[in-house]
């Protein structure tokens, strides 16, 4: 089983040279950190940001510097920073080749539930919206089940919706599966340590399951 620091490096194999990167809130942020140096990577942050490098070392925060999550960040040489208005631009331009977002419930058809749970007041989605309906590639770094043990990974989304059939692949502690078009959870690889049967179990949607299934590499 992954903990938050795995699923962020096996989410970081997705990311190829030359990609321009969104990372959310929460475990997304952490990819950062795990992007090989040999890759020709931009990331962007949708509170006017372009080139952050790795979270600052203890000691080496720049407070004026932060990520639209408020969390302190380093800049790379050749960076940019400016409005958000051009940075949302960039978004709905289809210029950010993946988003990597958290997720309190993804269904099987690769609808998206983020940002909201009734009863609990917040400020609003941020930038999500734009994201889920602009990006050409989502990729969702999630816990696969919730703290009572009840699958998160659903035929249908419980919570409101932040967007909708826009999900493409999933990282959980247990598994990475990606969104079938036709609707569905393929798995493609299992966490150390974790059987088939066992996300079979933790998988309230759909799950489709071809031949031997690999444990993930990181």
């Amino acid at each position: 089983m992954l903990d938050k620091t795995g699923i962020a490096k096996r989410i970081a194999k997705e990311i190829k040279d030359g990609y321009y990167v969104n990372l959310g809130i929460g475990i997304p942020t952490l990819v950062a950190n795990y992007i090989p140096e040999s890759l020709d990577v931009i990331l962007q942050s949708e509170n006017g940001l372009l080139g952050m490098g790795p979270f600052p070392f203890d000691g080496e925060e720049d407070p004026d510097l932060i990520n639209a999550g408020k969390q302190t960040i380093t800049m790379l040489p050749g960076s940019a920073v400016f409005d958000s208005a051009m940075s949302f631009g960039m978004i709905r331009a289809q210029k950010v080749h993946l988003t990597i977002l958290g997720a309190m419930e993804v269904s099987e058809n690769g609808d998206i539930a983020n940002w909201k749970i009734p009863g609990k007041m917040v400020k609003g989605m941020g930038g999500a919206m734009d994201l889920v309906a602009s990006a050409q590639n989502i990729v969702v770094a999630m816990q696969h089940v919730n703290k009572a043990g009840e699958s998160k990974l659903l035929p249908k989304c419980t919570l409101p919706l932040t967007g909708v059939n826009c999900v493409k692949k999933i990282v959980t502690e247990l598994a990475v599966l990606d969104v079938l078009p036709e609707g569905g959870f393929k798995l493609l690889e299992r966490a150390p340590g974790i059987s088939v049967d066992y996300i079979m179990k933790a998988t309230a949607g759909k799950l489709v399951i071809e031949g031997e299934i690999p444990q993930m590499v990181l």
